[in-house]
């Protein structure tokens, strides 16, 4: 068993399962499922785990989730607003055992190899983004044609590696729950002031035990796993000119401004003013 494993619905109609996701908020519990995920976030943003990486989407963010990779997709809930996701699921079997090693696809074949430890991109092609919104509309054999051009764009166009190789995703029932009740009581509250000690008591084990077990599981501490949400959710808020930069700091969970400006310098490479600086010339170019 996995962590939270998670069943496709299979299609008799469709070798490439296509869905939809509209509501307040993605489904937001650490789960994995042995098909290759394609995701477009087409409204909504907030906080993604995928492997032992963490960050932020947005509109626009396209996805590539190797198989049986953990992930979570958890939404800022905005009020009056939904959060929308098209996502297209298949496995390198799909076509048959060797479809995608034949010499045409090498490629599209390195791509799913990369994918294996996630992949997001952010730049891309306009029609890129209507390949995935028209997909469901296509008779069945352009439907095929479409899925091979959207790996075809993807496999020409940088992505950024999400998680770390040497994640292990191989849990067992009990690992899959005490990590998917992890992953979402930090989800919940990265925001407060989380201590070690209620964290491990919600993993039933001793503070030096979960440490050890977190680590081992992850690749990193269980404070900096802590850190990254919170800076990823600071990355988000810095969008908002509204806020300043210790407002930012203290809805991100950090208490003391000095701390946030080192921690963040220290994940980003720097500064939360020059990252806001960037994101204000990136509004400007587009």
């Amino acid at each position: 068993m996995k962590v939270l494993p998670f069943k496709i619905v299979k299609s008799e109609q469709h070798s490439i399962l296509y869905q939809k996701d509209c509501d307040d908020a993605f489904y937001d519990a650490l789960h994995n499922h042995k098909e290759i995920q394609l995701s477009l976030i087409l409204k909504g943003e907030g906080t993604f785990v995928i492997g032992d990486c963490v960050g932020d989407f947005k509109p626009n963010d396209i996805f590539i989730i190797g198989e049986y990779l953990p992930h979570v997709f958890k939404s800022d809930k905005i009020q009056g607003e939904k959060s929308e996701m098209i996502s297209l699921f298949f496995t390198e079997q799909t076509f048959g055992e060797s479809f995608f090693r034949i010499p045409e696809l090498a490629k599209l074949n390195s791509l799913l190899i990369k994918a294996q430890q996630g992949i997001k991109t952010s730049y891309y092609p306009k029609n890129l983004r209507d390949k995935f919104i028209l997909h469901h509309t296509l008779e069945p054999l352009s439907q095929f044609i479409n899925f091979i051009e959207i790996l075809s764009i993807l496999s020409t166009h940088k992505g950024e590696k999400l998680s770390s190789p040497t994640v292990s995703k191989k849990y067992s029932d009990e690992d899959g729950s005490r990590m998917r009740d992890i992953f979402q009581f930090t989800l919940n509250n990265f925001n407060g002031q989380i201590q070690l000690d209620e964290v491990a008591d919600l993993a039933n084990m001793t503070i030096q035990g979960f440490c050890r077990y977190f680590k081992k599981r992850t690749n990193k501490t269980y404070f900096n796993f802590l850190i990254d949400i919170r800076v990823g959710h600071a990355c988000k808020l810095l969008s908002k000119d509204e806020l300043d930069i210790a407002e930012v700091a203290y809805l991100s969970g950090f208490n003391n401004i000095t701390h946030f400006n080192r921690k963040f310098k220290e994940k980003k490479k720097m500064t939360p003013t020059a990252y806001r600086k960037n994101l204000r010339s990136e509004k400007v170019l587009q």
